[in-house]
């Protein structure tokens, strides 16, 4: 390869300087991991779509936000030719299922399988493969990775490809309950190799190369979660 060119992921080669916009469909983008991942596709210069039932956040020229629930299916706006899905949106509520799965699948399936896709990201959990938390989070977050698997197979054919990363502890104001309680943290912590929990900014990375970077791995479920799978007794207030 020549000094001038670069390695675009599932976009090819492209010259220096050359912006590539590609249309990215991101839910739940108003706090997060969500919104870390909205912004580093910003940084890259792509154009970004966001939904979530709270007001956006982020400000910038690429950006457009939809402040929806994503179960209003009758209500959901026409977007044409997204060609990043990264189903974001869930909650940890009596709404699990609804939320985390069927909406998920509506939304895939209304944005995602359709040819001008290039890649769909699921964004589930580490509890879909220890069962170590709410029950119902669990199924909807297992049923998450079934689904990926299903999806993988039918836009193989449009040359795509669908993963889902389940991240273990991320440092979001979901989990600050647990985070501001000295007692549970340590107790969390001696159940994490790493003795950390990921930045959002560090699962929007892991977001940015399975959906651009990647060309070949579909079908997949990369667990990120600091060595918690190893060791994994759930502990929550």
């Amino acid at each position: 390869m020549e000094e001038s060119e670069h390695w675009s992921g599932i976009y090819g080669y492209y010259r220096k300087g050359e912006v590539r916009i590609v249309k990215i469909l991101i839910t739940g983008t108003s706090q997060g991991i969500g919104k870390a991942i909205a912004e580093l596709f910003l940084k890259k210069n792509h154009e970004v779509v966001g939904f979530d039932r709270q007001e956006s956040g982020i400000i910038d020229a690429h950006y457009t936000h939809y402040c929806l629930d994503i179960r209003d299916y009758e209500n959901l706006p026409n977007i044409k030719d997204v060609q990043i899905l990264i189903n974001n949106a869930g909650t940890q509520n009596e709404n699990d299922i609804d939320i985390n799965l069927k909406a998920l699948i509506h939304i895939t399936e209304k944005y995602g399988v359709q040819e001008s896709i290039k890649s769909i990201l699921n964004i589930g959990s580490a509890s879909a493969h220890t069962g170590s938390e709410f029950p119902e989070y669990c199924a909807s977050k297992g049923g998450v990775l079934a689904y990926t698997k299903n999806v993988a197979m039918r836009v193989a054919s449009y040359g795509a490809t669908c993963n889902s990363l389940d991240p273990g502890g991320v440092l979001t104001p979901l989990n600050a309950c647990v985070m501001e309680d000295e007692v549970l943290w340590a107790e969390i912590m001696e159940e994490t190799p790493l003795k950390r929990w990921a930045t959002t900014e560090e699962i929007a990375q892991w977001a940015y190369f399975l959906t651009v970077t990647n060309t070949f791995c579909t079908g997949q479920s990369i667990i990120v979660d600091g060595g918690e799978y190893i060791k994994h007794n759930f502990v929550w207030k």
